[in-house]
């Protein structure tokens, strides 16, 4: 059975892209020394229209600096690389179908559903475990949406804050990972 164990607020809810990027390079150090010389000329307007929504900018600063990375060989981000973009957008439209399935059979009290449904549930980062990174996409701002950890083991829980600022609190420990192993401030894999 799975549960909805709750929602963690972040004593300070990081807003501004900048900001929520420097909290996950102080969290771990070795991501800043896979920084690009310059930001990625990621083509975000073909992203969002072929989506059919605008996604957060700490999310969009963060591919742009970076290339896909895992944290402690647990958690995989790979966002959109330029040249790439339309594979990913695919990518993320066969995940909805992973995400459509796993709310379906969920028993929730409060039910989830995919994107594009209002409030839906948009992914952004897995595990190697099978756990999903969402957002809880709704009528506000992208900036405003919050995370939504879906866990193979069945734990189902909501982060108020950015997907960035959730990478930053999970591994320093700012947040309870519920369902989710540690997170060590490790960098194990970089996209090359």
């Amino acid at each position: 059975m799975d549960d909805l164990i709750g929602t963690q607020v972040p004593r300070l809810r990081l807003y501004e892209p900048v900001e929520a990027v420097a909290a996950l390079e102080r969290a771990v150090p070795e991501l800043a020394g896979h920084r690009r010389s310059a930001p990625a000329d990621i083509n975000w307007l073909m992203v969002q229209a072929d989506l059919g929504v605008g996604l957060p900018d700490d999310y969009k600063l963060l591919c742009e600096l970076l290339p896909a990375f895992a944290l402690d060989d647990f958690l995989l981000l790979g966002g959109p690389q330029p040249g790439t973009e339309a594979a990913w957008v695919q990518g993320t439209r066969e995940e909805l179908e992973i995400v459509a399935e796993w709310c379906a059979e969920a028993d929730l009290a409060v039910p989830l559903q995919p994107y594009p449904a209002a409030g839906g549930l948009l992914p952004w980062a897995a595990s190697n475990e099978g756990d999903i990174f969402l957002w809880k996409t709704g009528p506000a701002d992208p900036r405003d949406w919050m995370v939504t950890v879906a866990s193979r083991n069945g734990g189902w829980w909501h982060y108020a804050g950015g997907a960035v600022q959730f990478l930053a609190d999970l591994v320093s420990g700012a947040l309870e990972p519920w369902g989710l192993p540690s997170v060590h401030p490790a960098v194990s894999w970089v996209m090359r």
